[in-house]
């Protein structure tokens, strides 16, 4: 699927923001006729980002989730960012979990270039993306295979996730609310989500900032129970007090992040 354009992109964000968008007025805004602004909310709306409505579009409704292919067209380059620099954490001959995710497939990318990692994850997409490292062991956790997405998900999982102490776990989530609290859709990955954050010594989260204007039905964690969260701009007020008064270390891509811990790699112990 090829990627959105920039123009699209900006639709979509005018969408999340007010909740609809309309085509005459798209078309005055960005200088276009109405045809090329209905062709623009077609395609989208053809890759499940915005659902059609009379005279425009709608953003579809927060208890479903987009379609996978749909979600890595989603602020690509703001994920690949935070791939980069959640990435940039890890030192080489670390071990580490990564969960299902679009985000945490371009952790899994940025780490391709790393010496003597062991990777253990739920996750087709991340195995097919470091199998072929050159200097990468892969560990695939059983279960059921959803069709969807390529997660693993299931009771053997999270039994397969008790076996491992790791370094380091990078976990991605569908919605973090004002409060601090991270949702995803699937409680059964959630139950996964949740059994890799408990078998980590460091724990990062990694999620691009429209994940503050989204919703979910099923609570992985508290912000304040992670180390680091690696996002791509600069968080709501309420977030950056949670990461200040709970000691997690906040980096945005592009920025000076204020870290209130010493980098992950500092703290790296065997496993």
């Amino acid at each position: 699927m090829e990627q959105i354009s920039p123009r699209q992109s900006d639709i979509l964000d005018l969408a999340r923001r007010d909740g609809r968008v309309d085509v005459d007025a798209l078309a005055e805004a960005f200088e276009v006729t109405p045809q090329t602004i209905r062709k623009d909310l077609n395609d989208l709306c053809g890759r499940g980002l915005l659902q059609r409505v009379h005279g425009g579009a709608v953003v579809p409704s927060g208890i479903a989730n987009y379609a996978y292919d749909a979600r890595r067209q989603i602020a690509a380059d703001e994920k690949r960012a935070i791939g980069l620099a959640a990435a940039a954490l890890i030192p080489d001959n670390a071990s580490i979990m990564l969960n299902i995710g679009t985000t945490t497939e371009q952790v899994a990318q940025a780490l391709r270039q790393h010496r003597g990692i062991m990777a253990i994850t739920n996750n087709i997409n991340v195995a097919n993306i470091l199998r072929t490292a050159p200097d990468v062991e892969v560990i695939i956790a059983g279960g059921q295979v959803r069709a969807a997405d390529g997660g693993i998900v299931g009771e053997a999982t999270v039994d397969f996730i008790r076996q491992f102490k790791v370094d380091f776990a990078v976990i991605g989530a569908s919605a973090i609310a004002e409060d601090g609290t991270i949702y995803d859709y699937d409680f059964r990955e959630v139950r996964v989500a949740r059994e890799i954050l408990s078998h980590a010594r460091q724990t990062i989260l990694v999620a691009d900032a429209l994940k503050f204007q989204r919703g979910a039905p099923v609570r992985i964690a508290h912000l304040a129970e992670i180390d680091v969260f690696v996002t791509d701009r600069p968080p709501p007020d309420s977030i950056l007090a949670i990461c200040r008064d709970n000691d997690v270390r906040l980096e945005v891509t592009g920025t000076t992040a204020s870290s209130a811990r010493p980098s992950p790699e500092s703290q790296t112990e065997a496993p």
